[in-house]
């Protein structure tokens, strides 16, 4: 077997990658992955001290390779067609990478490197911003991406199965769009709209009140 100093992180972390791929995050096994490199098992701890290590960099990794689909998806196009562009590439890199991406969308230790995380937040934010302004662009982005995994955590459960129309996503971004590029306008409007609702109702129970005598 090759001496551990042959290997290197991100080379464990590929191989990783790669068994993920092929049989999901319950079947991952360190020892196989070793196995794959032709290393010892103990090697690989020098990289990754625990199952729990490896995955939190699993989804690090897995951040960073979305990001870089956003990114490709989003280059030289307007605003809008930027988001759509990304969208596509989102929900296509969630069914084309389904274990990494669960992986992504798993829970982690507080400690663990989210760097690629955050990079992919800041341009989601950069995009988003575009069109929603820097005002709301961050609270934007937090409703686009929810969208998103709703979308795809529903497409990959079939809970819906041929019942979901294929336009809904197309629906769902359309209204989002509505929303953001509106600057605020419907949000407000219906606040305004459900204070009066409120206001009349108030006024109704109080006359009610007044005409039965109590």
């Amino acid at each position: 077997m090759p001496y551990p100093s042959k290997t290197n992180r991100q080379t464990i972390l590929s191989a990783a990658v790669k068994e993920l791929a092929h049989g999901g995050i319950r079947d991952l096994s360190l020892r196989n992955i070793a196995a794959s490199l032709d290393l010892a098992p103990n090697a690989i701890y020098r990289y990754f001290s625990d199952r729990r290590a490896l995955e939190a960099a699993l989804a690090n990794e897995a951040a960073r390779q979305l990001e870089l689909a956003l990114r490709k998806a989003a280059h030289g196009c307007e605003p809008i067609t930027a988001i759509r562009e990304m969208s596509s590439a989102y929900t296509k890199f969630a069914r084309d990478n389904c274990h990494l991406y669960e992986v992504m969308m798993n829970r982690h230790a507080p400690e663990h490197d989210a760097t690629s995380h955050q990079t992919l937040w800041t341009f989601t934010v950069e995009q988003v911003q575009r069109i929603a302004g820097s005002d709301r662009a961050a609270q934007a982005s937090v409703a686009l991406w929810a969208f998103l995994h709703g979308a795809v955590a529903l497409e990959a459960a079939q809970v819906l199965g041929e019942i979901k129309p294929a336009s809904g996503l197309e629906f769902g971004f359309e209204a989002w769009l509505m929303a953001v590029s509106t600057r605020g306008k419907p949000v407000d409007a219906l606040r305004i709209k459900l204070t009066k609702e409120k206001a009349n109702k108030k006024v109704s129970a109080r006359e009610r009140s007044v005409r039965s005598g109590k």
